[in-house]
């Protein structure tokens, strides 16, 4: 199961495109609304979150993406159930997933001291103990991070890669007319 922790205001091509990607990959989602099971979303396109953070059980839970532009990356920011389930998957050994301005949640918790990380420009000051690099996509051990809106696809890709292996992201590349990698 993959978790999606969804906030008020979160930008919906950071949150849309990588679920629509992992489902073509035959991936199972799981979207959290941090206020409650209600529509959320940002841009006129939203989106109705499955469960709420009590149904939440991350005992089944294979990874965990933070999806974000500034205003959903703060309030998935201020939640003490964001909190309590990254601090519980980081025990567990779940994959943490962030894009846009959400990998900034990841170094406030010091989750990624001594990793590489990418961040939406101007917050890279926010990856406390990360190593910055300018590029996309990063996958570092555990945890997966990129930046700004037009990295969604490669990161959802890079998602599937991790999930499934990269013959289904090849699938995925191609039925989309994106550039295939050599497995």
């Amino acid at each position: 199961m993959i978790y999606i922790f969804l906030a008020d205001g979160f930008e919906e091509i950071e949150a849309i495109t990588p679920i629509d990607i992992l489902r073509r990959a035959g991936a199972e989602l799981c979207s959290v609304g941090i206020t409650g099971k209600r529509v959320t979303g940002a841009h006129a396109i939203s989106i109705e979150c499955d469960i709420t953070p009590e149904e939440a059980d991350l005992r089944n839970a294979e990874m965990i993406i933070l999806p974000g532009g500034m205003p959903g990356t703060q309030a998935l920011a201020k939640s003490t159930f964001v909190t309590a389930m990254l601090k519980a998957s980081v025990k567990q050994g779940t994959h943490l997933a962030a894009i846009c301005a959400a990998p900034m949640i990841l170094g406030q918790l010091g989750l990624l001291k001594g990793k590489s990380a990418v961040c939406f420009p101007g917050y890279e000051d926010k990856l406390t103990g990360a190593i910055y690099l300018d590029l996309p996509v990063i996958t570092d051990g555990k945890i997966t991070t990129s930046k700004s809106a037009g990295t969604a696809l490669p990161f959802a890709l890079e998602l599937v890669r991790l999930l499934k292996g990269q013959t289904v992201a090849n699938v995925i590349a191609a039925s989309l007319q994106l550039p295939v990698e050599e497995d």
